[in-house]
């Protein structure tokens, strides 16, 4: 089993920044990949970003591209997804994802509880 717990949600005006971490505990030896998913009111969830065990390799989803960094810190067991030039379109819960076998978008077998973002225009 994995738990992830993310943390550093919140509410920000259009232009802002958030920067929020997920905290990875369990058998982490059995992850790959770690990734950021989001889920706006009325849609569907959707990939955001992902990065490998190493952390040097990483991929984006379009529309985030230059705004959002996702990183980790295996000693401390935590992922972060640094947001910047944040647009009210950003708004959404993000989940931490434990990713797939290699980074891409397909998610993991395990998620966090979420944490809300929410932007103003």
């Amino acid at each position: 089993q994995v738990q992830l717990v993310e943390s550093g949600g919140g509410l920000v005006q259009a232009g802002g920044s958030l920067r929020l971490s997920c905290a990875v505990s369990g058998r982490t030896a059995s992850i790959y990949t770690m990734a950021w998913f989001r889920q706006a009111p009325g849609k569907e969830r959707e990939f955001v970003a992902a990065i490998n065990w190493n952390g040097d390799r990483t991929t984006y989803t379009d529309s985030v591209k230059g705004r959002f960094t996702i990183s980790r810190d295996n000693a401390k067991s935590t992922v972060d997804l640094q947001m910047n030039s944040l647009k009210p379109e950003d708004t959404a819960v993000y989940y931490c994802n434990t990713g797939g076998l290699v980074v891409g978008r397909t998610p993991g077998p395990y998620w966090g509880q979420g944490t809300q973002v929410t932007v103003s225009s």
